[in-house]
C-alpha cells in the first residue's frame, strides 16, 4: 500500500469517544457539528455510572477496559469525554497506547484562563473531578496567580440522566450548589462535567450575565480538530448518514440510552448495542 493510500485509510478511521454514561454525548454532538466528516464510535459505561464517587484505581481500570474496546474498533484517536476519567486515568493511559488521546479538562482550563477578567474562576463537577484539583493544577500552570474555587455537585448528574433538565427540582438543587460561587465574585465558571451543558441555561440564569460559562465539550471538539490536522488524520471525505458513520455502544440499558441520545443529537441514532465491557 502506498504511503498516500495508507494515510487516507488512517484518516477515514473513526474517532473513539467514551464517557461514564450519557454526558459525553455533549462532546460527540460538538464533534458532529465542528468536524462533520469524522466517524465516531461512542461508548457509554451506563452499567457503572457514576464515576465521580469512585476511586482513582477503579476509574483507571474502567477507562483501560474501554480504551481496549475502542482500539479493537480500530479508532484513530480517542477522546475521554468524562472529566473524572480525564482527571484520574488519562495521563497513565496515554503512556500505554500508540494513538492520540485527549481529555476534556485541559481545553476547558485553557479557555477559562483566556476568558477571566478578574482572575477568579469557578469549577463545578463531580466529587472525583473536584477532589482531584485537576482544573486548579492546569489553570495555575498557565497562570499561577488565578484563584480557583471548585464545587462538587453530585446530585446534578442523576437529575440530568433522568431528563429533568428544566425541572423545579433541578433548579432548586443547582441554586443550592451555586450559591457559594455567586458570593465568591467569580467571573468565569467551568462546566466541569460533560452532563452540565444540558442545563447550561439553568446555570446561566442562576449565575447571571456577568459570569462567563465555559463548556469544555465545545473546546474539546476544537482541540480534537487541531490534533487531527497536526497528525494528518483529519477525514476529508464527506460522509453520508447511516451505515457505520456513528456507532454507539453501552454496558447496560441500551434502550434508555438510545432515547436519551435521540433527544440531544441532531442525527437520530438507530441503535445502541450493549456489550460486556468486563471482557476487555
Amino acid at each position: 500500500m502506498s504511503l498516500i493510500r495508507e494515510k487516507e485509510v488512517r484518516s477515514e478511521a473513526p474517532v473513539g469517544v467514551f464517557d461514564s454514561g450519557v454526558g459525553g454525548l455533549t462532546v460527540a454532538r460538538e464533534i458532529m457539528r465542528q468536524i462533520p466528516n469524522e466517524k465516531i464510535v461512542y461508548f457509554g459505561d451506563t452499567a457503572r455510572v457514576p464515576y465521580g464517587s469512585k476511586s482513582k484505581e477503579t476509574i483507571t481500570k474502567f477507562s483501560r477496559q474501554i480504551v481496549h474496546f475502542l482500539q479493537e474498533q480500530h479508532v484513530k484517536a480517542i477522546v475521554v469525554a468524562c472529566n473524572t476519567a480525564s482527571a484520574y486515568a488519562l495521563e497513565e493511559i496515554e503512556k500505554e497506547i500508540d494513538i492520540p488521546i485527549i481529555g476534556v479538562v485541559k481545553p476547558g482550563a485553557k479557555t477559562a484562563v483566556e476568558a477571566t477578567r478578574n482572575g477568579r474562576i469557578g469549577v463545578i463537577g463531580t466529587e472525583g473531578t473536584i477532589g482531584s484539583d485537576i482544573y486548579t493544577t492546569y489553570i495555575r500552570e498557565m497562570k499561577p496567580d488565578i484563584s480557583v474555587q471548585g464545587k462538587a455537585c453530585p446530585l446534578l448528574v442523576p437529575l440530568i440522566e433522568e431528563g429533568l433538565w428544566k425541572d423545579p427540582v433541578t433548579d432548586e438543587i443547582a441554586t443550592r450548589y451555586l450559591s457559594g460561587l455567586i458570593d465568591s465574585d467569580i467571573d468565569t465558571l467551568i462546566l466541569g462535567c460533560t452532563h452540565y451543558p444540558l442545563i447550561r441555561s439553568t446555570v446561566g440564569k442562576i449565575m447571571g450575565e456577568k459570569v462567563t460559562l465555559v463548556n469544555p465539550a465545545y473546546e474539546t471538539a476544537r482541540e480534537l480538530k487541531d490534533l487531527l490536522v497536526e497528525e494528518e488524520l483529519l477525514n476529508g471525505k464527506e460522509q453520508e448518514l447511516g451505515g457505520d458513520r456513528y456507532r454507539f455502544y453501552v454496558s447496560d440499558m441500551a434502550d434508555k440510552f438510545q432515547i436519551f441520545a435521540n433527544s440531544i443529537l441532531k442525527y437520530g441514532i438507530l441503535s445502541a448495542r450493549k456489550i460486556n465491557i468486563e471482557n476487555f
